[in-house]
């Protein structure tokens, strides 16, 4: 696989194939993720991101194919790599009657170089929660501790599973302020997230797997060149979409409240017949943009994909972060 860059990737994923029994739960997946790069893994459940990211994590044995962290193999390496690799995982491995300072200090005392539990909770949102044990966390807060967690080793490459699942529009903040700023100081990053909105503003990269398989991958730019003919924009709620898809001569939909879609058919060059149409409808363009959104595109690859089951999955116990 050709990494593109001068020097090695931090984390490669290279022909990666995971069987259990008879289930192909990753089939021939390549992608890498460089230092001060987000790359996010997309696809429905069952898609086998998690799956993915447990070989990564050291916690899965490859079928065929292999995967790198840094260079070493996360399972016979896996001393160094847990120095090296934070993981937030989609949810577990945290007690559920420690409070949140105490939780930090012990996944501290793991690491000869850890992050300042204190910096660590002020930046998450959680100080005012350190006596609060995670039991009684919201599953926003739960969320935030997770994330501080996994960088409490002061990683240079960090994997994050629906960082954002359960989050509230603040914490939502929180979150993608933090991820810019691990991608500003050079931390190499792997997401998966179902929240296309924070994956649209984060990521660099994307990689979209369907029963195992990467369908499609590359820039949101490069890949929304799959959606070409189509746009969205943002206008007052409750258009009579019909009437507005006749004047332009395409289909409109509305995705959601002041938010529509243009379907193929429709070109650039034809914003001012819809400016003109919006004005006879008593409204205004509010927003344009050419070649669809994200959720197009999401739309666009799995519409005709077979149902997804998730997979079943056996894995090593030593789930916790940290443990050497």
């Amino acid at each position: 696989m050709t990494l593109g860059a001068s020097e090695p990737a931090a984390l490669v994923v290279d022909q990666l194939c995971l069987h259990f029994g008879t289930k192909v739960a990753v089939d021939n997946v390549s992608f890498s993720v460089n230092s001060g790069e987000v790359v996010a893994l997309l696809g429905p459940n069952g898609a086998g991101k998690t799956t993915t990211l447990r070989a990564l994590e050291g916690y899965c044995t490859p079928t065929s194919g292999f995967v790198s962290v840094a260079g070493l193999d996360p399972i016979r390496d896996h001393r160094r790599v847990v120095k090296m690799l934070g993981v937030m995982p989609q949810g577990g491995g945290i007690y559920p009657a420690l409070k949140v300072k105490e939780t930090l200090e012990l996944f501290a005392s793991y690491y000869d170089n850890s992050r300042s539990t204190a910096e660590l909770s002020q930046l998450l949102g959680l100080n005012h929660l350190e006596r609060t044990t995670w039991r009684r966390l919201s599953g926003g807060e739960q969320q935030r501790l997770s994330l501080a967690l996994a960088l409490v080793g002061n990683p240079s490459m960090v994997i994050i599973d629906e960082p954002t699942a359960g989050v509230d529009p603040e914490g939502r903040l929180v979150i993608r302020d933090v991820v810019s700023d691990l991608r500003s100081k050079g931390a190499a990053i792997l997401m998966t997230s179902h929240e296309l909105s924070e994956v649209a503003v984060s990521a660099d990269r994307l990689v979209f797997l369907s029963h195992g398989r990467v369908i499609a991958s590359g820039t949101q730019e490069t890949l929304a060149q799959q959606s070409q003919g189509q746009a969205s924009f943002a206008s007052t709620e409750g258009l009579n979409t019909n009437e507005l898809g006749q004047a332009i001569r395409a289909e409109v939909t509305e995705l959601r409240p002041g938010q529509y879609k243009i379907g193929e058919g429709f070109e650039q060059r034809n914003v001012a017949d819809l400016v003109a149409s919006l004005a006879k409808l008593g409204a205004t363009l509010g927003s344009f943009s050419a070649g669809g959104t994200l959720e197009d595109l999401y739309h666009d690859l799995y519409k005709d994909q077979p149902a997804h089951e998730a997979p079943v999955t056996k894995v090593s116990r030593r789930r916790s972060r940290g443990v050497k």
